[in-house]
């Protein structure tokens, strides 16, 4: 069914989409009237939804680039319980389902690019680390590459999976560290598509996929933007760190941005600002 942001900016559909076991995921699209220089393919964060994005969605939309974004399993408006996880590599297979129809939809030869933040980051570079299916760029947005686990929390993990991996516990993020923007804090707290629910399943994936996608970091081929923030409280910016000194210099361009909270594009303006000048000239030379 069609939707309209309420920022003035172009309308984004949002459909339904059959994932390869039957279960549905919602779709927004951000369409441009002419022909797109590439089409970004937005991956969101732990317990939100693809329609938070739409502010970043206009700024792409403005550069000439069309968006897709979608919701993960057991987030926003698709199926499944609220932080769920069936089975291990569940959202490294929905995203193979989703690159695959949005290549089918676009013209060839059309560039693709992933955009993943936080736990979408962490899906997007683990998607690109595995070669599940090629990309042009990829661009991350403080991924969750380590989850900053202690170690009790460690210990959890190495039990609670196998005994009860569908067991949905709170995640424990603070939400006002999203942001120093108020509003943006005020907006997710008051969202009723975002959640505060993980699964031992989903923590176990996001625990093992980081560092071993960190072990990749110095093979890396494809040319990525590596965006973090040095005051990030929700996922160990030691993660990124770790990642930008092992990849080849060449392929992956890194920045961190030293007094920013976890959501780099919902920052303050002034402190955003920034950011989408990075993201803009970078994409301008690589796609």
């Amino acid at each position: 069914m069609p939707h309209t942001s309420d920022l003035d900016a172009l309308p984004y559909t949002l459909t339904a989409f059959t994932a390869s076991d039957g279960e549905n995921l919602a779709v927004y699209d951000w369409p441009l009237p002419d022909a797109p220089r590439a089409t970004v393919l937005l991956v969101h964060g732990l317990g939100e939804h693809a329609g938070r994005y739409d502010a970043l969605a206009r700024h792409l939309g403005a550069w000439g680039y069309a968006v897709r974004g979608y919701d993960h399993y057991g987030h926003g408006e698709s199926s499944g319980p609220r932080g769920g996880l069936p089975w291990d590599t569940r959202l490294l297979d929905d995203l193979t389902d989703i690159v695959d129809a949005t290549r089918a939809r676009m013209p060839a030869g059309q560039p693709l690019v992933l955009l993943g933040h936080s736990m979408g980051g962490l899906v997007a570079a683990r998607f690109v680390a595995l070669g599940m299916r090629p990309v042009d760029a990829l661009v991350l947005s403080s991924p969750a590459l380590d989850a900053g686990l202690g170690p009790v929390q460690k210990l959890l993990l190495a039990t609670l999976p196998r005994i009860a991996p569908n067991l949905r516990v709170g995640n424990g993020l603070d939400a006002r560290y999203l942001s120093h923007d108020d509003a943006v804090v005020r907006a997710y707290l008051a969202d009723p598509l975002c959640h505060n629910r993980i699964s031992a399943r989903l923590a176990r994936f996001i625990a093992e996929a980081g560092p071993a996608t960190v072990a990749r970091a110095a093979h890396w081929q494809v040319p990525t933007l590596l965006l973090w923030a040095g005051a990030d409280q929700l996922v160990n910016p030691a993660g990124s760190r770790a990642f930008a000194a092992a990849a080849p210099r060449g392929r992956v361009q890194a920045h961190c941005f030293e007094p920013l909270y976890h959501e780099l594009f919902n920052e303050s303006p002034e402190l955003a600002d920034p950011v989408f000048e990075r993201l803009q000239h970078w994409l301008a030379a690589h796609v």
